[in-house]
C-alpha cells in the first residue's frame, strides 16, 4: 500500500493522543497535527494531506468552518470527523458539509478500523506490505485541565445529545472552561452571578469512588419562559419550577453519567433544588466553605439554536476529589 498522509485535527492535546493510540498499527501513514481549524487549513492548501481525523468543538475555527473551507476551496482531502458532539443534526451536517464519517469520541480503534476500511482507506493488515511509522504520541504532554476539559467535552456533548432529543433542537456546544477556584474566587464568581439581571440556579449534589461536588444548572429569568415552550410546559398541570427541576435532572444526570463511563466511578445524587427557593448561593457557599477551600470549577455555556436561550453548566468538585481525578487519568495522561 503507498504511504498516505493523515492530518489529525483536535485543539487537545489528551484526544489528539487518544486518537494517534486507537489508530490502526498497520495502517501505513505519516502523521500530522494541529490544535484548531487555522492550523489545518494551512496544511491542507499545501495540498499533501490524503485522509484528514477533525474535530467539531475548537477554537480559531471550528470543524464546520473547516468542512465549508475545504468544499469552497475545492481541496482534495478525505474527512473522518470524531467528535463527542453526539446530536443526531450534528451528524447529518457535517455529512452534508462532505464528511465522509462520523465517529464518536473517545474513538474505539475496532470502530475507527472498520470505518477506514468501509471507506477504502485501509487495506486488511495480510495485505499492507508497509509498516505504519509509529504515531508521535508520546510527545504530547497532556496536563490534568487538559485531560478533564476533555472528558467534559465528552460529557457535555452526550448531555446535548440527549437534551436535543427531549426538545427537539440542536444545542450548540461551547468550549469547557476548567479553572481550580479559591473558595474567595469562586465565591466572588457566585456572587457576581446572582447578582445577575433575574437568574434561578437549580442545584444537585453528586458523590461517587470518593470524588463529590456539586452541580449547579444557571438561567437568566427572561428565558425560563422560552424553556417552557420547548418542554410544552402548561402553567394548569406543570409549574415552572418543575419545569426547571426536570430539566436539570436531564442535563445534570446525562453530563455526570458521561463524566462517570470516562473515569471508571459511579456517581449517585442527591435531589436537585431551586436556590432561592431553599437555598441561596450565599448559602451554598456557607456550607462547603470547609471542604472548598481550593475547588475545581467546570463551566460549559449551552445555547439552543434559533432561540434566545443560553444557560450555564457550572460543575463545582471538592479539593479532595481533585487528587482522585488526577488518578483516574493518569492513565490518559502519560
Amino acid at each position: 500500500m503507498t504511504l498516505s498522509s493523515l492530518l489529525v485535527c483536535d485543539d487537545s492535546n489528551m484526544a489528539r493522543k487518544q486518537l494517534l493510540r486507537a489508530l490502526p498499527a498497520h495502517w501505513p501513514v505519516s502523521i500530522e497535527q494541529a490544535a484548531n481549524g487555522l492550523e489545518a487549513m494551512a496544511i491542507l492548501r499545501q495540498g499533501r494531506t490524503d485522509v484528514m481525523l477533525l474535530d467539531l468543538t475548537m477554537p480559531e475555527m471550528d470543524g464546520y468552518e473547516v468542512l465549508a473551507a475545504v468544499r469552497a476551496e475545492g481541496l482534495a482531502c478525505k474527512i473522518i470527523v470524531v467528535s463527542g458532539d453526539v446530536q443526531e443534526q450534528a451528524v447529518q451536517r457535517v455529512e452534508q458539509l462532505g464528511a465522509l464519517a462520523f465517529v464518536q469520541k473517545p474513538a474505539d480503534p475496532a470502530l475507527l478500523e472498520a470505518t477506514l476500511m468501509r471507506l477504502g482507506l485501509l487495506e486488511s493488515p495480510a495485505s499492507s506490505a508497509v509498516a505504519a511509522p509509529r504515531a508521535p504520541e508520546d510527545e504530547l504532554r497532556i496536563s490534568f485541565p487538559d485531560a478533564f476539559r476533555e472528558v467534559i467535552n465528552v460529557a457535555m456533548g452526550r448531555a446535548a445529545a440527549l437534551l436535543a432529543r427531549v426538545l427537539g433542537v440542536f444545542v450548540q456546544l461551547p468550549l469547557p472552561n476548567v479553572s481550580l477556584f479559591e473558595v474567595g474566587e469562586l465565591h466572588m464568581a457566585l456572587a457576581d452571578a446572582q447578582r445577575g439581571d433575574g437568574l434561578t440556579a437549580v442545584c444537585q449534589g453528586f458523590i461517587g469512588g470518593g470524588i463529590a461536588g456539586e452541580a449547579l444548572l444557571i438561567f437568566h429569568d427572561s428565558e425560563v419562559g422560552a424553556m417552557a415552550q420547548l418542554m410544552h410546559w402548561s402553567s394548569q398541570d406543570y409549574a415552572e419550577m418543575e419545569m426547571l427541576l426536570d430539566l436539570s435532572t436531564v442535563l445534570i444526570g446525562a453530563c455526570l453519567s458521561g463524566i462517570a463511563g470516562q473515569i471508571d466511578v459511579k456517581f449517585s445524587q442527591s435531589h436537585p433544588m431551586v436556590l432561592g427557593e431553599h437555598a441561596s448561593i450565599e448559602e451554598l457557599i456557607r456550607l462547603n466553605r470547609p471542604r472548598w477551600k481550593n475547588t475545581l470549577a467546570v463551566e460549559v455555556s449551552y445555547s439552543i439554536e434559533g432561540h434566545n436561550i443560553h444557560f450555564d453548566l457550572l460543575l463545582l468538585f471538592t479539593e479532595d476529589s481533585v487528587a482522585l481525578l488526577s488518578n483516574k487519568l493518569d492513565y490518559l495522561m502519560n
